[in-house]
């Protein structure tokens, strides 16, 4: 069986996966390739879970939610790309909702043993939810000002970095332990270069964007399907990356018991 055939029967949707060179075509196999990528995460964190130490399963099971959430989300927004060839914005949307703040309670959790509140774990889902409200806003129903709601996320977003880096997040970090300091250091960087990705996909799937970088007279849907592109590969790199390091860190304490 061919890989076209494997993936879906190219007859019954809008796009077609023989014309390899086509934008919407590689965009539809980035899907794909996110579905399969977000499913295996999750088997590995659910599996690995029993492997470490009790005070860390919650962690890797959080992880394995997120990326088992994103799957089933992917899988959705697979078949929706597939059959219309249009941008599955609202489920992608749906997906952050309930990903993103998951992934800010995965911050709580490692720092909990050196003190952190449940005032810091509201902080960071209230800002993280600010953050995706302001860019759905901007993305779908006020694209007009688009600009004007980005900003707003892109303030949401910052002040997610500077609890991460300088604020809460990161002092109770440096009083949990060398481990805990290296993988919340580690997942800064994703916070700040990986999460970074999302607003360069608003850029290029806005109206003009921060940039003005729409060229008069070309098709609105061809940016569209490049910010698909970069949100997918974003997603995998974010969402699996988190898990991997919330993974690496339980194995470190596992090791250390030892």
């Amino acid at each position: 069986m061919s890989l076209t055939n494997l993936f879906l029967d190219a007859s019954g949707g809008a796009v077609d996966l023989t014309a390899y060179t086509d934008i919407t075509t590689v965009t539809s196999f980035t899907f794909f390739v996110g579905c399969m990528a977000m499913m295996a995460a999750s088997v590995f964190f659910f599996f690995e879970m029993w492997n470490v130490d009790k005070k860390w399963r919650t962690s890797l099971l959080v992880s394995g939610l997120i990326t088992f959430i994103a799957f089933v989300h992917y899988y959705y927004m697979r078949g929706y790309h597939f059959e219309t060839g249009e941008s599955p914005t609202f489920f992608r949307y749906v997906d952050w909702t309930l990903t993103v703040p998951l992934m800010c309670v995965e911050f709580y959790l490692i720092t909990k043993k050196a003190g952190a509140k449940m005032s810091l774990l509201w902080k960071l889902i209230f800002a993280s939810v600010i953050m995706l409200v302001t860019g759905y806003l901007g993305e779908t129903i006020y694209r007009d000002s688009s600009v004007m709601w980005g900003v707003i996320s892109g303030a949401a977003y910052f002040y997610i970095v500077f609890l991460v880096w300088k604020g809460e997040v990161a002092q109770l970090a440096a009083n949990a332990g060398p481990a805990v300091a290296k993988a919340v250091k580690v997942l800064f960087w994703f916070v700040l270069v990986g999460w970074a990705i999302y607003p360069l996909g608003y850029i290029l799937g806005t109206p003009g964007g921060f940039l003005g970088i729409w060229e008069p007279g070309v098709d609105s849907e061809y940016y569209k399907q490049i910010m698909d592109i970069v949100y997918n590969v974003g997603d995998a790199i974010n969402k699996i990356g988190f898990g991997l390091v919330i993974y690496a860190l339980a194995v470190s304490k596992n090791e250390e018991a030892a």
